[in-house]
């Protein structure tokens, strides 16, 4: 096994060793779980329920699918997933119990208790065999994994052939003084807000910083392709500020 307790990755604008960092973000999310879907709308000014539906849309949910929700705490995608397939199953994995705790809370869980499994795992060493999903999302959660290649990887091999891989994540606007006034409201709104709905300020400094730090589209999308996906391609969403990547394991 590699030892990876020198190298370095990024916690926020941190440089930290990769050992450290997953427990540094099940803190942030141990943090904000409770507000976990309030802090999404902070984020995104509400407009995450748009994208999570965009994201539905072009993945389109068919009948007895088994989907693998990443980081998917509170259940948003799962829920949405098996509302529009009809039928079929979701296993939610994330890395913090609490997020998967307020996802049980939620009423939709409750009545698709049957299709829901709530797994706490890690993004870059999935606890499940080859070839076992149809599908595999991720939302707003593979900029907080250390290496999110490996992530990536995890998800072809954790996929049928014929699967599908599909990631929403906040990214880079193509224009510069639009992702300057973007920047300007991430960094002195969002963590104001962050302390005034959940007092706590340097969770959502963190959230912004990781934001600016997670590769723009197009090496993403290198990303996806690197890891085996082929037909790779991706969305901007409201200019930018998000993109759904999509790609499929053939």
């Amino acid at each position: 096994m590699t030892d990876r307790s020198d190298n370095t990755t990024h916690f926020g604008f941190e440089t930290v060793r990769e050992d450290e960092k997953a427990g540094r973000v099940q803190g942030v999310f141990n943090s904000v779980a409770s507000k976990y879907d309030i802090m999404n709308d902070v984020m995104s000014v509400g407009i995450h329920r748009v994208w999570k539906d965009a994201m539905m849309d072009w993945l389109a949910p068919r009948p007895g699918q088994r989907l693998l929700d990443v980081a998917g705490g509170t259940g948003d995608i799962s829920f949405r997933f098996l509302e529009r397939a009809g039928h079929g199953h979701s296993t939610v994995l994330d890395l913090t119990e609490p997020m998967l705790v307020e996802g049980r809370k939620r009423a939709e869980a409750a009545r698709m208790a049957d299709s829901l499994d709530w797994v706490t795992g890690d993004a870059m060493a999935l606890p499940f065999k080859d070839n076992t999903f149809d599908v595999y999302t991720i939302s707003f959660g593979i900029r907080n994994v250390t290496r999110p290649q490996d992530a990536l990887n995890e998800a072809f091999r954790v996929l049928k052939p014929g699967g599908r891989l599909m990631v929403l994540e906040f990214s880079q606007l193509p224009n510069a003084a639009m992702q300057k006034a973007y920047d300007l409201y991430s960094f002195n709104v969002i963590p104001r807000m962050g302390k005034l709905i959940a007092d706590d300020y340097d969770s959502y400094q963190y959230l912004v910083e990781s934001i600016r730090n997670f590769p723009d589209q197009d090496t993403f999308l290198g990303m996806v392709r690197t890891a085996g996906f082929e037909n790779a391609k991706y969305r901007n969403l409201s200019m930018g500020i998000a993109a759904l990547h999509s790609g499929w394991k053939i």
